[in-house]
């Protein structure tokens, strides 16, 4: 059995190494593919790769495509927030005003709602099985939603919805007055140097196979060009394109989407499912909970391959495995696994303190203890200007703040997230309290100085 380990595999110790490719080698027998393929990134660079064939010395390399479904919405979805962050849509927007002569019920959706499967779209077209026919079949996006789209009310659940994404892909033509593919390739894939990412396959490129369940045999699956549906799953990449891929949706890329975007992106927008309670939707990214770690990325399908990357914003690392095989090998895990077992063996070293440049009094002023009541909290001031509010000790609430061009903070996770940080001043420009979300924090306990809802006499006797 050949196993191939290249890329910058150097870069983890031996044992690591070890434990890496036998995680490969047994998804690959247990799940009886043709063939798998894995990598790890550690704080933006691919640190390994390995791959494990049916066939002696033929095992797949970085460089060979394999399909990989819905991760192409992972994809589309940074397309989408371009457009929001330019200005030319707002996730509130119905998408019938971006793309005119939908139904209504469908037109009244709006394009939040599709990135984050809340819209309550059918999951799949109508038949015949989008994913084993040709998109000649479906010209239209009518032919993709069909007579009765709308399954569910809209913001109420959390659906799964292929059309949705074509909608989307849709959008961004109309938009971009371009093709679906010509944007992805100007707006991501070039500026992230993905030169292997492609809506075609390109040579070398694994085939697809259809594995018998109860019998070693297997038969080639046939390709198909999805038309319309191409933004739900269409794409085909490698393992060294996928992983510029992990590194940008772990940390963001200036050149395509601002850091906070695509924090954005792995925040919660969908109502908790009770059928998989350890997983989550953001904006065109899937959230997965393992073993305590908080994972985002995608998982993806199509008649002959499977795919999955995961990062760990908490760890630096992110990992990723393709297969060639219609079912069988249980991807997800097993890019987990390499994710985990890369963090566990090999833990990342912190990013090295370093002080402030040009140190804005105003910060300083702000910086210390507070009081919510008889509540202490600390405001921490932190390089680049970010906020942080913490309880002192114990259980409480807290948040990062991101500064606006008003002078105030916004509130990005937690309890505060969204509530805006205003700091009050007196006539005499000294610093009164903090008003967040009309909760009042002074310096003292219920600074008698300050305006405490209510009032308080103080806390001499009297």
């Amino acid at each position: 059995m050949a196993v191939e380990d290249e890329h910058g595999a150097d870069a983890l110790l031996p044992a690591t190494r070890r434990a890496l490719l036998h995680r490969l080698a047994v998804g690959q027998a247990q799940g009886r593919t043709p063939s798998l393929v894995g990598a790890v990134v550690r704080d933006g660079r691919l640190v390994w790769s390995g791959g494990r064939s049916m066939i002696e010395g033929h095992a797949p390399d970085a460089g060979t495509q394999y399909r990989i479904g819905s991760l192409t919405k992972t994809f589309v979805a940074v397309l989408v927030l371009r457009l929001r962050d330019e200005g030319a849509l707002a996730l509130t927007d119905p998408v019938g005003r971006h793309l005119p002569g939908l139904d209504a019920g469908v037109a009244a959706l709006t394009v939040g709602q599709l990135l984050s499967h809340t819209s309550g779209l059918a999951s799949e077209t109508p038949a015949p099985w989008w994913e084993r026919t040709p998109g000649d079949l479906r010209p239209e996006l009518a032919d993709v939603l069909g007579p009765a789209p709308v399954k569910h009310p809209a913001g109420r659940r959390y659906h799964y919805s292929n059309p949705g994404f074509a909608l989307l892909g849709a959008l961004v033509e109309q938009r971009r007055g371009t093709s679906f593919g010509a944007a992805l390739r100007a707006e991501v894939l070039e500026p992230l140097g993905m030169d292997r990412t492609s809506l075609r396959p390109q040579a070398p490129a694994a085939g697809g196979f259809a594995v018998h369940p109860w019998a070693d045999v297997m038969r080639p699956e046939a390709v198909q060009e999805t038309g319309r549906m191409a933004p739900a799953g269409e794409l085909w990449s490698t393992a060294a394109d996928l992983a510029r891929w992990a590194a940008f949706l772990a940390a963001g890329d200036e050149r395509v989407l601002a850091p906070a975007t695509v924090e954005e992106m792995r925040l919660p927008a969908a109502p908790p499912d009770d059928t998989n309670p350890d997983g989550g939707y953001g904006l065109g990214v899937q959230l997965l909970r393992r073993d305590g770690r908080a994972l985002a990325g995608h998982t993806g399908s199509m008649p002959g391959f499977l795919a999955a990357l995961w990062v760990s914003v908490a760890d630096g690392v992110g990992a990723l495995a393709l297969a060639n095989c219609t079912s069988g090998p249980a991807v997800s895990a097993i890019a987990a696994d390499l994710l985990a077992i890369t963090a566990h063996a090999e833990p990342g070293f912190p990013t090295p303190w370093q002080p402030m440049e040009n140190v804005d009094p105003v910060l300083l002023d702000l910086a210390g203890p507070w009081y919510w009541g008889t509540t202490c909290v600390v405001l921490r001031v932190r390089a680049g200007g970010e906020l942080l509010l913490e309880p002192l000790a114990g259980q409480g609430r807290g948040s990062r703040f991101h500064v606006e061009h008003d002078g105030t903070w916004t509130g990005r996770e937690g309890y505060y997230a969204g509530e805006t940080l205003r700091p009050v001043r007196r006539p005499d420009g000294s610093l009164s309290h903090l008003d967040l979300g009309s909760f009042v924090f002074t310096r003292r306990p219920y600074d008698p100085s300050a305006p405490v809802p209510g009032g308080f006499p103080g806390w001499q006797d009297r």
